[in-house]
């Protein structure tokens, strides 16, 4: 979307970022799409997304419906490895479930070591919670809890103590990179950016979030995708070759006989 040179728009900053109200779906659905070439299933007449990787194995959806989740990943088994899912609610802010995708399409995924997904959440002084295998955010607000090693994950952000604001359901099989990045991502104190009216935030409590509006160019904002879709390409761009020998010199240590 074009827009003009000196447009100005007003941009919250909102901490933490589980409470920041869901986002802009396009910074996950464009990168996916435009950097990592997933084919887009798309229908202008309907509110509905969906995106399926080369391989044909990964298929996210993103449909808006107030009784359902609003996006789903689904991942087909492999020779190995069983099929796993990821559920996602509407207010799930975008900057997580978009953790969830660069981590599953990070080529460099095979050779990184896997974090313990609880890591994150106890350098972010997370602490222990009920009868199960979870921990809370310092503010109450926020769980990331399963019952066993062998059962699903839950993320869930609450206020009021009883208000569920959004909730996400990963599968017994997702792979734990994914949870690590999820939860490296639910921990980042950063705020994000959000343009949006009051109404959109799913709390006002001062005690609870934090609110810096600023006053930027709109190029500005747009800025950032375009940033973030540059960033995703070049992962998956090829190494650079090796300058060649100049001519009449051999191409490496050694004598001619």
């Amino acid at each position: 979307m074009s827009t003009a040179p000196d447009e100005r728009v007003e941009v919250d900053y909102i901490a933490p970022r589980h409470l920041a109200g869901g986002g802009d779906p396009r910074w996950i659905t464009v990168p996916l799409h435009r950097a990592c070439g997933w084919s887009l299933d798309h229908d202008p007449l309907a509110p509905r997304v969906v995106l399926s990787s080369p391989d044909h194995k990964a298929l996210l959806r993103l449909e808006p419906d107030p009784d359902h989740r609003w996006w789903t990943l689904h991942h087909a088994p492999g020779p190995a490895t069983p099929a796993w899912y990821a559920s996602f609610g509407a207010r799930t802010p975008v900057e997580f479930i978009a953790a969830v995708t660069d981590a599953l399409t990070d080529p460099a995924a095979d050779t990184a070591a896997t974090p313990d997904p609880y890591d994150a959440l106890v350098q972010a002084h997370w602490t222990p919670t009920g009868t199960c295998k979870g921990l809370v955010s310092p503010d109450g607000t926020a769980f990331l809890q399963r019952s066993d090693d062998a059962s699903p994950w839950f993320a869930t952000v609450m206020v009021n103590g009883s208000r569920v604001v959004w909730q996400a359901h990963f599968g017994e099989h997702t792979p734990t990179r994914l949870m690590a990045a999820f939860a490296t991502a639910m921990t980042d104190p950063t705020p994000v950016a959000r343009i949006l009216d009051t109404r959109s935030l799913p709390t006002l409590d001062p005690r609870l979030i934090t609110r810096t509006r600023v006053g930027m160019q709109a190029a500005l904002v747009a800025f950032a995708l375009d940033d973030r879709l540059r960033t995703l390409s070049a992962r998956h761009a090829p190494p650079a070759a090796p300058p060649s020998a100049p001519p009449g010199q051999p191409p490496g240590p050694g004598r001619s006989r």
